[in-house]
């Protein structure tokens, strides 16, 4: 892991910095805008509107990188970052707000497409695995890190809109003053959608609701936990609490999810995550109770992310592999979108602890319908050893991401074609 860091180290100290700017604005907003009294519904639009413009880049960043290269998009959109998130403060107005959250998540998807783009190529056969968890590791690490720097200023000022914009803007130069070159860049054209659902049922309709559930923690959670009266430090802690559960229990369920059918793990991992949110909702009023929700909510839904495209790809052939992923990315975008503004509207409809009940609800559906499809599908034609092997990858991965995770899934096949 270490020679992994060293021949890597721009992009991952550069990707650390752009995460803790955009695990701190997602929190920061979300308390601020409580704190000028904006309504749950407006919350919820400025929220959704990251997952708008993070589709759309999905879609566009590639093609906008063939025309003018890595290095011109990489601070194009870095600086489109800085100057948002400097204007929050200036511009206290949640439609504002919301056109800045597009164009942020648009030019957050577009510098996580150009680094990630980076690190498949820096990456050989031999530690593409590794490098594919410390990435992920990396990515964490800046989510939990954002939230300490919350509570060490006042969300009623400046402060602590102008740090993301600075870390942004350093984050740019470990990655700009490499002397790596940048590689030429090459995409898969996603997979159609109705092939994707014909081939794994499960996989997209898992993603589809992890979605929902995705951006509810990202964008909802300090919304939530503002509502029903938490401080700052408390809330800090309450977010942070999703994302270190997520980290530690990614590596256990990928190793089990190599040892056993994996739609019985995704149905454990799914009614385990609905529980959770369920023990928040019918006792509300406990803090404790709160963080251990929030533990297992997160402990369980961002790994059944990387699970369901290993389940997915148990079922495609190797060539499909890295357009099935884009696919699979696209349909979880959607569900993103459609979160914050559906967890809002309960918020407004049965109170605070809707936020709990739409998480439950969603994890709930997936343990369900994995239920159903197992009685339309036999394991018959696929053996424990069968399946592809687990790769770990972050919700907050792009298509290009996905795509490095599926060289992972088909070199690791291909060497166990070859043993004796």
């Amino acid at each position: 892991m270490l020679q992994v860091f060293t021949g890597s180290w721009a992009l991952f100290v550069g990707m650390f910095m752009l995460m803790v700017g955009n695990g701190l604005q997602g929190t920061l907003l979300g308390l601020r805008g409580e704190a000028e009294g904006f309504s749950t519904f407006a919350l919820s639009i400025v929220m959704s509107a990251y997952f708008l413009g993070f589709l759309f880049s999905s879609r566009f960043t590639p093609e906008l990188i063939r025309r003018v290269g890595h290095v011109r998009v990489f601070a194009a959109l870095g600086s489109m970052i800085s100057a948002v998130l400097i204007t929050y403060p200036v511009l206290v107005d949640p439609w504002a707000w919301a056109i800045g959250r597009v164009i942020i998540g648009f030019c957050f998807c577009g510098v996580y497409i150009t680094a990630e783009s980076w690190l498949n190529d820096a990456s050989s056969n031999e530690n593409r695995g590794k490098s594919l968890s410390l990435y992920m590791i990396v990515q964490m690490a800046g989510i939990v890190f954002a939230q300490w720097i919350v509570t060490q200023g006042d969300i009623s000022g400046y402060v602590l809109f102008i740090v993301p914009s600075v870390l942004v803007s350093l984050a740019f130069a470990p990655v700009l003053l490499s002397v790596r070159p940048m590689p030429a860049f090459e995409t898969t054209k996603p997979m159609k959608i109705i092939s994707l659902i014909e081939a794994s049922p499960l996989a997209c309709f898992g993603m589809f609701m992890l979605g929902g559930v995705f951006a509810a923690q990202f964008g909802m959670s300090a919304v939530y936990a503002s509502r029903v009266g938490l401080t700052v430090s408390e809330v800090s802690l309450f977010v942070s609490a999703i994302y270190v559960s997520a980290l530690v229990l990614q590596y256990p369920i990928g190793w089990m999810s190599d040892r056993m059918d994996r739609r019985v793990l995704i149905i454990w991992l799914a009614m385990i995550g609905a529980a959770g949110s369920m023990i928040a909702f019918l006792l509300p009023g406990s803090y404790a109770l709160i963080l251990v929700s929030g533990a297992i909510v997160g402990g369980t839904s961002n790994p059944l992310y990387a699970l369901l495209i290993a389940y997915a790809n148990d079922y495609l052939e190797s060539d499909d592999m890295a357009s099935a992923s884009g696919g699979l990315l696209f349909i979880n975008g959607i569900g993103a979108i459609a979160g914050p503004l559906t967890v809002g509207f309960m918020m407004d409809t049965i109170g605070n602890n809707g936020f709990w009940l739409f998480t439950g609800i969603l994890m709930f559906g997936v343990g369900a319908y994995g239920l159903y499809r197992m009685t339309q599908r036999s394991r018959t034609d696929l053996e424990v050893e069968d399946q592809v092997p687990y790769a770990p990858v972050s919700a907050a991965s792009t298509p290009v991401a996905a795509e490095l995770a599926q060289e992972v899934y088909i070199e690791a096949g291909e060497e166990e074609e070859i043993k004796p």
